[in-house]
């Protein structure tokens, strides 16, 4: 079952073979009906019958809504009166003056999960090809959920062409991104400011991967920096357990099995063992779905997994 309910994207098709796709330069209305972002979130009181179906009274319960879609009519979520509502619309606006003023280009957005999740991810214009042939480009992604299960969220993110792995961009001080929980209101404008759209964190984020291409990692300190970074909680005490399988299958794509194994950036050096990771976690991690996959890739536990692995990495450039 696809988590993806509606998509539109420029250029190649994405991950899971669906969508719209749309060619470059759409206005943003066009953007809003393709991906299925035109409706709105609408807000009802919470409402329940105390006794039978048929005989019983109605109550209303204050302390909570109800969020429905407004097209459909269909039940999003049940969330407190403090939260705030970012409309699906809100997030292609932010990239309004982005797009028509700062160079950036709209390449995807969508719905998951019936419309509890959405986001749209732009490519900033930005570029750097590493030791002639590996290219890395630059992203903004937004993205916000209705059901409480993600604060709306804004991240710089490089994708690696060769493979298609995807990186969060650290913005300075260890903060890989800006996040407005939903009991404050949305302010599009003070998240821009916050994130600084400048060249600033692409151009410290190039400098570092050019340092990782250019350092070679000792074979023998692979295995423990994977130990390191591919840990998980046990769940008969509080003891870490190392995912040998993960090991295995990312040492697998690191000695040549992962995709630019063989470029001069990668090959036995600190960049390739990162980019070792971001395939496994982005392509071959397991989980129920590709969409499950990406969704923890960009916002979950994969995400985790990878800013253990950068942390590794670059301790050996520092």
């Amino acid at each position: 079952m696809h988590l993806v309910q509606s998509m539109a994207y420029v250029g190649d098709t994405p991950w899971h073979g669906l969508g719209c796709r749309l060619q470059p330069h759409q206005s943003l209305d066009v953007w809003k009906r393709q991906a299925g972002m035109d409706w709105q979130i609408e807000e009802s009181d919470v409402r329940f019958i105390a006794g039978t179906r048929h005989a019983g009274a109605i109550h209303a319960f204050p302390e909570q809504k109800v969020l429905y879609r407004s097209d459909t009519r269909a039940p999003l979520a049940v969330v407190s009166q403090r939260f705030q509502v970012v409309q699906p619309g809100e997030i292609l606006e932010f990239y309004r003056d982005l797009t028509e003023m700062g160079g950036f280009q709209l390449e995807t957005a969508g719905v998951l999960r019936e419309g509890r999740k959405f986001w749209a991810l732009a490519r900033t214009g930005q570029s750097v090809t590493l030791k002639g042939r590996d290219t890395v480009d630059g992203y903004l992604l937004l993205a916000t959920a209705c059901d409480g299960t993600l604060a709306t969220t804004a991240q710089f993110t490089s994708v690696r062409v060769v493979c298609n792995n995807t990186l969060a961009i650290a913005l300075g001080d260890r903060c890989n991104a800006i996040k407005v929980p939903h009991r404050s209101r949305f302010d599009s404008a003070a998240v821009k400011r916050q994130l600084g759209i400048t060249v600033a964190p692409w151009g410290g984020f190039v400098t570092r991967m050019k340092a990782l291409a250019e350092c070679p990692v000792d074979p023998d300190s692979v295995e423990g920096l994977l130990r390191r970074v591919l840990t998980y909680p046990s769940r008969e005490n509080k003891a870490t357990v190392v995912n040998e399988q993960a090991v295995a299958s990312i040492r697998a794509l690191y000695e040549g099995g992962g995709r630019g194994s063989s470029l001069a950036s990668t090959r036995g050096t600190a960049w390739g063992l990162l980019n070792s990771v971001t395939e496994y976690v982005d392509h071959h991690r397991r989980a129920r779905s590709d969409d499950h996959r990406r969704d923890a890739a960009w916002f979950g536990q994969g995400a985790q997994i990878k800013q253990r692995a950068w942390d590794e990495v670059a301790q050996l450039v520092d």
